[in-house]
């Protein structure tokens, strides 16, 4: 036992352990009270046959010379060599008296002086491998034995070859840090390199090695680009052209045959409303996606960006100040870029944009009536996605599967997706995507995290008819509570051109209102009540409603009546919008659109909008719009006459929010004809409201109630957003005697009226004067009937140019 310690004795001194150092560190020691239950301890003789001890005790002559060669050729003897005193060697301490053996068979242990020490550094510095004769030489002058001399130059030999391997380690890993970067950066910067005047592969001139590397690289990928278009020719029946920047898509400037406005002197007379509107190319097949696939061996470099956008995103969700801070006492957060830069640092340069733009950022949370794993089947699904978000999603496409993660699970999905974001005016311009969607599951804290990030670098150069938008590190942390519910913690962050809006809209859109976080959770929680009211079958509603299945296909018929008011009031890139007057205080904007497809007339549609600022809230307006005793003062929406709800499905928590069949109590009803409206009404207290509604004719409502297919029946709706916004669109505050800004709301009247069911005939004036004389008086009643007054409005038509 005692031979066992001398051994464990000189390994320590071989690492230069002392106890002193060892139990003077700042580290706690473990607390070993659990050692004192343990049973005695029995020294090894106790087990261990007393010939046993004997040999253990006397070893042999071999066991001698292994020692005397590890005397001194530890790493203690280069540090005593380096000018340490010999006085501060370690001392063992003694063994406990129960494994104390005789004097006789303690071992002798030699150590090397340090003049010994130093006249073997110096000539292991001459000559670290000495010949037999200059060990022997050595170890003349030294007193040592000449197997000593041989096993220290060994030992150090080792030592120093322990030592350069280290350091060379440290080395090799911070270079091989550098590469990976250079190399990141490299096959980012080489997708992008074009020519400035042609817009093709530049031409780089005299190329190095490495130059010519990269374009073997990318002769490749073009071969693998036309063999996936041949692939997809086969399924789609036509060739994949190469894909190069396009000019965008827009309409003819709507005309509507007014020569008198000077707005549109330049363009030629329009004949008929076919010359308005070309006729589309309707297809089941997916348009192609404006850009290269994701290659196989980019893969792994963009499950790494997902995995790091992830990461940014659970901080952003879960850090406070100094991350987000709170500006101007506004109760709206927002990220401190620099703090971002240094806290969520990407990995991968992103291109920078020329011109002008500006970084939008918000964050905020809601609990929703929805489990996770429905929430994350709806983000990964598009269609679902769209009908999650009907006023904030207008397209959406999964473009390519990166990686399917989990079979039926969703965790480690990574897809390509390709989305149009809406605001509900045409004043807004919508918002072109193209990003990658990371799904994550962390079961250790029950949450999952759905996180989009950008393209650069693999899908740059992209042509698009809307202001260039990047869709930086954002989604939401969904965590499972109670009873269904989740809480949903959203970030929102975007770069977005700054190119200027119209004035009504200019602060509303630039303080990231239109887009942000908020706007996000408030739709979401709306939707996940209503998919919720969808899919009960134990509530008892009001009316005519017959049966759960009649509820349900009324239900759809108002998403679809919804769905088609958003779709038509926005700013699509598809179509033009057309400003009646050269005033910059005029919002109303017009357009047509010839339809042939089911779910609306066929003709020529006419649609109309228009924008103003109210000096009440938007729960006033909401209020005032779904109050069937107030709205009758509204001649413009009822038309004098009265409304009766006939039908109700509630469809949220606030009471005003729900379905509604109403019967306008007109004269001109008779026993085989009466004047229903489908409304559906929804308010959030910080997302705004909405309120749309469509003319519907009794055998459109038994065709619904008789669970037939609604989606045939058309409609032409008329709707009503109220977005808060207290700031006054003149760009400054509208201040009340306290100094605060006057609480107001922007209200949005959109409505869809048949021009004409022949599609080659002419649109004239008169059309477009009666709507938006129709628009201009639904605004001054309702402001009329708010501020308590009389709806005395002459109908103020927009006054041609002279």
């Amino acid at each position: 036992m005692y031979g066992d310690c001398q051994v464990l004795s000189s390994m320590v001194r071989g690492n230069v352990v002392s106890p002193d150092s060892l139990f003077s560190s700042s580290i706690q020691n473990p607390s070993l009270s659990f050692m004192a239950n343990m049973p005695p301890f029995h020294a090894f003789s106790s087990i261990i046959p007393e010939e046993g001890m004997m040999l253990m005790g006397r070893g042999g002559g071999s066991k001698e010379e292994e020692m005397e060669s590890r005397s001194g050729s530890g790493p203690l003897d280069g540090v005593l060599s380096c000018g340490e005193d010999h006085d501060n060697e370690l001392q063992q301490p003694p063994p406990p008296p129960q494994l104390q053996q005789p004097a006789a068979r303690k071992k002798r242990y030699h150590r090397h002086t340090a003049r010994q020490i130093q006249e073997m550094e110096a000539m292991f510095k001459e000559c670290p491998h000495p010949d037999e004769k200059q060990r022997m030489k050595l170890s003349q002058e030294l007193g040592l034995k000449p197997r000593q001399v041989k096993f220290w130059f060994q030992n150090r030999r080792t030592q120093m070859k322990a030592q350069q391997d280290r350091a060379d380690n440290v080395v090799l890993r911070a270079e091989n840090e550098s590469l990976k970067n250079d190399n990141f950066r490299l096959q980012a910067a080489i997708r992008n390199v074009v020519c400035p005047s042609c817009g093709g592969p530049a031409i780089l001139g005299e190329m190095s090695f490495d130059e010519q590397q990269l374009r073997i690289e990318n002769a490749r990928l073009k071969d693998e680009l036309e063999r996936l278009s041949c692939i997809a020719s086969r399924y789609s029946g036509r060739q994949l052209q190469p894909l190069g920047p396009a000019p965008p898509v827009l309409l003819p400037s709507l005309d509507l045959d007014m020569g008198i406005y000077s707005r549109h002197f330049n363009e030629p007379p329009v004949v008929s409303c076919t010359d308005l509107i070309p006729i589309p190319q309707i297809s089941d097949e997916p348009l192609p996606f404006p850009g290269m696939l994701i290659m196989d061996q980019d893969k792994p470099l963009v499950l790494d960006l997902a995995m790091t956008a992830a990461d940014h995103l659970v901080r952003m969700c879960n850090t406070n100040e100094p991350l987000w801070i709170r500006r101007g006492g506004s109760t709206v957060e927002v990220l401190d870029l620099e703090e971002h830069a240094r806290m969520c640092p990407w990995p991968m340069d992103l291109k920078q944009q020329q011109g002008r733009f500006r970084t939008e950022t918000s964050r905020d949370s809601a609990m929703v009536i929805m489990n996770s794993i429905t929430m994350v089947d709806a983000f990964l699904d598009a269609n679902k996605w769209m009908e999650l978000f009907p006023s904030l999603v207008a397209k959406s496409r999964t473009v390519q599967v990166l990686s399917p993660g989990v079979p039926g699970h969703g965790n480690g999905c990574l897809h390509l997706m390709h989305a149009e974001l809406q605001f509900l005016s045409p004043l807004v311009p919508a918002r072109e995507a193209h990003f990658f969607r990371y799904c994550q599951q962390n079961s250790e804290e029950g949450t999952w995290i759905m996180v989009d990030f950008p393209v650069d670098g693999f899908q740059d150069g992209i042509q698009s008819p809307f202001p260039w938008y990047r869709r930086r590190t954002s989604g939401c942390v969904i965590q499972d509570m109670p009873n269904g519910y989740s809480k949903v913690i959203w970030v929102e962050h975007a770069e977005v051109e700054d190119k200027p809006v119209h004035q009504i809209f200019q602060q509303f859109v630039s303080a990231g209102e239109a887009f942000g976080a908020t706007r996000w959770v408030s739709v979401l929680q709306r939707q996940c009540e209503r998919l919720a009211s969808l899919m009960a079958r134990n509530i008892s509603d009001n009316g005519v409603i017959s049966s759960p299945e009649a509820r349900k296909n009324m239900m759809r018929l108002s998403q679809r009546m919804i769905t088609t008011f958003c779709t038509g009031v926005y700013a699509s890139g598809m179509q033009s919008w057309t400003a009646l007057s050269d005033s910059s205080d005029d919002t109303v904007r017009v357009t047509t659109k010839k339809n042939t497809a089911p779910g609306q007339p066929n003709g020529v549609i006419l649609t109309a909008v228009s924008t103003t600022w109210l000096p009440f809230s938007h729960h006033q307006v909401f209020e005032i719009l779904t109050d069937e005793q107030r709205r009758s003062q509204l001649d413009v929406l009822s038309g004098g006459n009265s409304l009766h709800e006939v039908a109700h499905i509630a469809n949220g928590s606030h009471p005003r929010n729900c379905i509604s069949l109403l019967r306008v109590n007109a004269a001109s009803n008779s026993s085989h004809g009466v004047d229903l409206l489908l409304q559906e009404s929804s308010t959030h207290p910080s997302g705004g409201s909405i309120v749309v509604y469509a003319a519907i004719d009794v055998d459109a409502v038994q065709v619904a109630m008789s669970s037939e297919d609604p989606s045939y029946i058309p409609l032409l709706p008329t709707g009503f957003v109220i977005s808060p916004a207290a700031r006054r669109p003149n760009g400054g505050t509208s201040s009340g005697s306290d100094g605060h800004a006057t609480v107001g709301c922007l209200l949005t009247v959109g409505m869809q009226v048949l021009a004409t069911a022949v599609p080659s005939a002419k649109l004239n004036l008169s059309t477009v004067t009666a709507i938006n004389n129709h628009l201009c008086n639904t605004v001054q009643q309702v402001r009329a009937a708010l501020a308590g007054g009389t709806a005395m409005a002459e109908p103020a038509a927009v006054a041609p140019d002279q």
